[in-house]
């Protein structure tokens, strides 16, 4: 069915853009999707920037976001090992704006983050290089499967102050005054993706604006009470109507008081303030932006904010933590236990860690860095993706760009011959990739199975 037809019962919501709805629905059915990345603020340094740009046709930069680029055309990623690195995340640009939302509070310390329904990762990966360093981000995903994936987005971000969780929102109800800053990109009828997404277009329809619309509210609610005074929601959906949006922010001001902050936009071209509200808050259209469908806004809870009270404090002990570190153990933060798993905390962040696990179904706290098996230690991939690896101290063999795609590719792959017997880090153009195990005459590819290249790799 094609996309005018849905939206005949938008029409009331959205006459009032500008060129109107003939624009809107022009762009959603005969325009192709702007293709844009966001590269890693601490995997690449200026030069390396520079040229990963080059390689990936980036033409300009996102207006709103600093590491963000538009492509010329879409490459194939799936054979650049750069993305597999968590170099870059191939992100809509309209998303992005999230950054700017972030940098616009003039954060000057550390923070505890919240990005509640967080799959598959952009905006949380995008918040992490927007927020203070050292702060903590905490982020929630309620369906299982896409809690996996979302595992591994922030595993190759590398970012050590992280928590990955699933479960329904309903379990932040208990943790009370506990995050200065709760992202909600609530799940939503899904309307600005109907230009890339025949799913959204199918299925569409006034009942399931309604039902998302609920689910929102109870999002919210959830979540409220996690909140610190003071602190700052911030709202987002990728649709169009009123229902999920503007009138959504009626919601949360009528029930808890709540301001609608402004976030300056004056410079960018292309946004489009909310319809039929006197709030303070920004449509992206993508018959205006090069970008998908978004609507956003900031939140600021009332009260008198408050820094965390949690004092610094050791990490809850395990019968298996006289085990001896290894020397490349990442430095200046805490080993934690949980079953086989060895895992490396930033220090400061014991007490809410521990806070955290009492309420939440927790998969990946900080850098998951090794799988203990008897008096082994078998590194994992996060501690290979995680910039508080020092690879100096750890034997690691280079390798060229086919050799690469063939690890990713879960390949045997050949080693020098004064490779050193066991783990060995394989790093491409200076970054790491993953681990082997080089047992002399042959050597074991570590590289996780759920994350390898499937396609065949083109010689």
């Amino acid at each position: 069915m094609e996309i005018s037809s849905r939206f005949k019962t938008l029409v009331n919501d959205l006459e009032v853009l500008e060129p109107g709805v003939k624009g809107l629905i022009d762009a959603l059915e005969n325009s192709m999707p702007v293709v844009s990345v966001r590269l890693n603020k601490r995997k690449n340094e200026a030069g390396a920037t520079s040229d990963l740009q080059k390689a990936l046709g980036a033409k300009k930069n996102v207006q709103w976001c600093e590491h963000g680029y538009i492509l010329e055309e879409r490459p194939a990623f799936t054979f650049d090992p750069a993305l597999h690195q968590g170099k870059y995340y191939v992100q809509d640009a309209s998303s992005m704006f999230i950054s700017h939302v972030i940098k616009s509070l003039n954060l000057d310390k550390e923070v505890i983050y919240l990005d509640a329904c967080a799959a598959p990762g952009g905006k949380t990966t995008t918040a992490i290089d927007s927020l203070p360093d050292g702060s903590l981000v905490v982020a929630n995903e309620w369906d299982y499967r896409r809690a996996e994936i979302l595992k591994e987005n922030i595993m190759k971000w590398g970012y050590p102050g992280v928590v990955v969780s699933r479960g329904d929102t309903a379990k932040f109800r208990k943790l009370r005054d506990t995050f200065d800053i709760i992202a909600a990109d609530v799940p939503c009828s899904g309307e600005g993706m109907m230009r890339k997404d025949a799913d959204a277009v199918n299925q569409w329809s006034p009942g399931l604006v309604e039902e998302c619309a609920e689910r929102q509210r109870e999002i919210i609610d959830n979540l409220w009470p996690a909140l610190k005074p003071g602190g700052f929601m911030i709202y987002s959906t990728c649709t169009f109507n009123r229902t999920e949006n503007e009138e959504m922010l009626d919601y949360i001001v009528e029930n808890y008081e709540a301001e609608i902050v402004p976030v300056p936009v004056e410079e960018f071209t292309g946004i489009i303030n909310g319809i039929n509200t006197e709030y303070p808050c920004y449509r992206f259209m993508p018959h205006q932006v090069e970008g998908e469908g978004l609507f956003m806004a900031l939140i600021r809870k009332p009260g008198n904010y408050s820094e965390r009270s949690e004092k610094k404090r050791a990490p809850k002990q395990s019968h298996k933590n006289s085990i001896k570190l290894p020397e490349w153990f990442p430095a200046e933060m805490t080993p934690r236990i949980d079953g086989d798993t060895l895992y490396a905390i930033p220090t400061q962040w014991n007490a809410i860690v521990d806070k955290l696990s009492s309420q939440l179904d927790t998969i990946l706290t900080g850098t998951e860095v090794a799988t203990i098996k008897g008096k082994d230690l078998i590194p994992s991939q996060s501690l290979a993706m995680s910039i508080a690896l020092d690879c100096s101290k750890i034997p690691n063999v280079e390798v060229d760009r086919l050799t690469a795609l063939k690890y990713l590719h879960r390949d045997v792959i050949s080693l020098p011959d004064d490779t050193p017997k066991g783990y060995v880090l394989i790093t491409y153009q200076g970054s790491p990739l993953g681990w082997i195990k080089n047992i002399g005459n042959r050597s074991n590819n570590l590289y996780p199975t759920a994350w390898r290249i499937l396609k065949q790799i083109p010689e």
